[in-house]
């Protein structure tokens, strides 16, 4: 990864600071985006990376960043994302429009705005989120499997209208231990139970999809677009013995 410039939104939650720093330790410059304007600045002074505090839900956000970024990126991640678990009664309008703009729009306007830059490159990547909900099926997931669903058709769409110069992909992880999955793993027993509805038997770790990030971000992936790769500790594809 030495040398590569990377945009990444998302920079201070749990997925997104592990990519950051393992880009960093892997040679890359992070361009490091997110909200939380008190973790980014810790952040950016640990990996002596460039920052930017947004809001991607504010007008011109993304305008914001790309002015503000640089002219040429070899990668974008887009690691944001909500959790928003409701019965369909209890959804409303805005409870879709949100979990819809902030995961699959953001994620479409994040590219759009650096296009320009990841076109001067030449040979760039664009990794997204997607989810284990988007594909199979958990009930109180109606909006946002219905949002990570537009991410994954997203992914495809942008991996065959960027071809051959810019690869898109997206990982789609089950139940991982983040500050935004605090709530639902509050307890130790709950968390065990949904560890063992995994063959592997354990959640999922920042780690983890950083890692899958990490690569498809790479070289080694030089030959993998429009992708949608479950990383779900087996999850979607195997019977659980758990």
């Amino acid at each position: 990864m030495e040398g590569k410039r990377i945009l990444l939104y998302g920079a201070t939650g749990g997925i997104g600071a592990a990519l950051a720093r393992r880009l960093v330790a892997g040679g890359a410059t992070v361009y490091l985006v997110a909200r939380d304007t008190e973790k980014l600045s810790r952040l950016g002074d640990e990996l002596s990376m460039p920052w930017q505090s947004v809001d991607v839900l504010e007008k011109d956000a993304f305008t914001s960043v790309a002015e503000q970024g640089p002219d040429l990126l070899d990668g974008l991640v887009y690691a944001i994302g909500s959790i928003n678990l409701k019965s369909l009664k209890r959804l409303r309008a805005d409870d879709f429009m949100g979990d819809f703009r902030l995961n699959a729009m953001g994620a479409a306007c994040a590219v759009q705005s650096a296009l320009p830059a990841l076109q001067r490159s030449k040979d760039a990547s664009v990794v997204l989120m997607s989810s284990i909900a988007a594909a199979y099926g958990f009930a109180m997931h109606a909006s946002m499997g219905m949002a990570k669903g537009a991410v994954s058709g997203l992914t495809v769409s942008l991996a065959a209208e960027l071809a051959p110069h810019i690869r898109v992909n997206a990982v789609a992880p089950s139940l991982t231990r983040t500050p935004l999955a605090a709530s639902i793993l509050s307890s130790d027993a709950m968390s065990s139970a949904l560890a063992k509805q995994h063959p592997l038997q354990r959640l999922g770790d920042p780690a983890d999809v950083a890692a899958l990030a990490y690569w498809l971000l790479g070289p080694e992936s030089a030959w993998m677009t429009g992708q949608i790769i479950g990383l779900d500790g087996g999850r979607s594809a195997l019977s659980c013995k758990g």
